[in-house]
């Protein structure tokens, strides 16, 4: 944890030499401001992983059930059951159309199959 701190606070101060040079920028500046809350962070995350060793935080038993709140899930459709309302194909005209439709390409596509022989050709 030492070393990944003084390593954020060199680039720190690195970076702060860099935006005082000849060549520097904003963006050297803000890299400037922003090593030292890396620096932070890792000492915040050593405490806090320390902490965790001397207390760990309770873990649930393996027989306790977890349950999901009944709100927290979206309600799933309800359809009606097949017969219990208007007949589809009575319902469109048009659907009823395109399906006798597609029942004549499937008619003709199986008299096709029928009709060709398979070999080699000849």
């Amino acid at each position: 944890m030492i070393a990944a701190a003084a390593g954020c606070l060199a680039l720190a101060w690195w970076q702060w030499s860099r935006y005082e040079s000849t060549t520097g920028s904003f963006q050297n500046l803000g890299y400037a401001m922003q090593w030292p809350l890396f620096a932070g962070f890792c000492v915040y995350a050593y405490f806090k992983f320390v902490r965790y060793e001397e207390a760990p935080p309770e873990l649930h038993p393996p027989d306790a059930v977890t349950e999901i709140p009944a709100e927290l899930l979206p309600q799933r459709p309800t359809t009606p059951p097949p017969g219990a309302g208007v007949d589809d194909d009575d319902a469109d005209p048009a659907l009823r159309e395109y399906n006798a439709y597609l029942a004549e390409l499937a008619r003709a596509d199986d008299k096709d199959t029928t009709q060709q022989t398979r070999g080699t050709g000849t």
